[in-house]
């Protein structure tokens, strides 16, 4: 175990220190969280416009739970495991890790509740919308959502905010969580037609 830390702190280093400092404005704006809210709120009356108000509403529901179940979840894990960030690890603050001023993050990292929240989230609507409209294809929707979610996660480890492991768990916890809670909730519909 110690030597699967050791690989992920050099990792998370080398990744670190390879991101240039002019892309640090980048990084902030992809990570900041309250950014996206208008995002969110036009996929969900995306879905709801697409599938109609019982599906739609079905899902937008179970993209709230989502968020709401990965983000708690996350923070229960952190105050357990109390892994520190890279930023406020001694290890990783020798070994010079860029922490960017303006970067909002507490003491402890493991694991990552944006790559958690954005994965469950892109995972949630697409599976969302592909499971309960058969008659349409969602592959770019899907693709793209899949790219801003590795974008927004990686966002963290460029900030310094999470090692690569915390974005790696996060981002697996997201889409699983995201593609159980899509398909719940198709079932659940399928079950409230018979």
């Amino acid at each position: 175990m110690e030597s699967l830390v050791q690989l992920d702190q050099q990792l998370t280093l080398w990744v670190n220190q390879a991101n240039p400092p002019f892309l640090n404005p980048f990084w902030h704006v992809l990570s900041e969280a309250e950014i996206w809210y208008p995002m969110y709120a036009l996929i969900m009356a995306f879905i709801i416009w697409r599938l109609g108000w019982k599906k739609g509403l079905a899902v937008v529901l179970s993209l709230i739970l989502l968020v709401v179940l990965t983000d708690q979840i996350s923070v229960l894990v952190k105050n357990s495991v109390m892994r520190l960030r890279p930023c406020h690890d001694p290890w990783m603050q020798a070994g010079g890790v860029l922490c960017p001023d303006g970067t909002d993050m507490g003491l402890y990292g493991f694991f990552s509740s944006h790559a958690s929240n954005v994965f469950g989230f892109a995972t949630c609507s697409w599976l969302g919308l592909q499971l309960n409209d058969r008659e349409h294809r969602y592959g770019i929707y899907g693709s793209v959502m899949m790219v801003w979610a590795a974008l927004v996660a990686l966002s963290r480890t460029m900030l310094a905010a999470h090692y690569l492991g915390d974005i790696l768990v996060g981002s697996l916890f997201g889409l699983t969580m995201g593609w159980g809670l899509a398909w719940l909730t198709a079932r659940l519909l399928l079950k409230g037609k018979e």
